[in-house]
């Protein structure tokens, strides 16, 4: 399900004082330190835990991929669990909104949009928030039970 609000971007407050990351690796390792300490796995089996940890790793990957290749770089994050689910946050500084990948007309393979319905289909809720100074922010909510 996606959802669409005109908003504020995620409140700095919030926001621990570091960077956002610069690839989608740095936001993957962001995540999977985040579940280690939610799931009590130690370092490095987090991965292989779930395919429900697998899912959020991917969705991750995909919102920081596309933030980067066609947002105008991660310029903000923030991954949180809230009632056994992982809540992701990430902003760029693009106007564009996100869009699935369209049929061809010519039946040539369409090139991108995969991504982007892969999350929304893996994620329980999507929602795409304007920022009123320019650009958005992605947050996806993905169970983790």
């Amino acid at each position: 399900m996606e959802q669409l609000r005109e908003d504020q971007p995620p409140s700095p407050a919030r926001e621990r004082a570091i960077l956002p990351p610069c690839t989608a690796a740095e936001a993957r390792e962001r995540v999977t330190r985040l579940l280690e300490l939610h799931l009590g796995t130690t370092a490095g089996r987090v991965a292989d835990a779930t395919v429900t940890v697998a899912d959020a790793l991917l969705v991750t990957s995909e919102l920081a991929t596309n933030a980067i290749r066609h947002g105008k770089g991660i310029t903000a994050f923030q991954a949180r669990i809230h009632r056994d689910c992982l809540v992701l946050t990430i902003a760029d500084g693009s106007d564009e909104m996100p869009r699935r990948c369209e049929p061809s007309l010519t039946g040539a393979p369409a090139l991108g949009g995969y991504g982007w319905a892969l999350a929304c289909r893996l994620a329980s809720r999507v929602t795409v928030t304007r920022h009123s100074g320019g650009g958005k922010s992605v947050t996806a909510h993905l169970p983790l039970m």
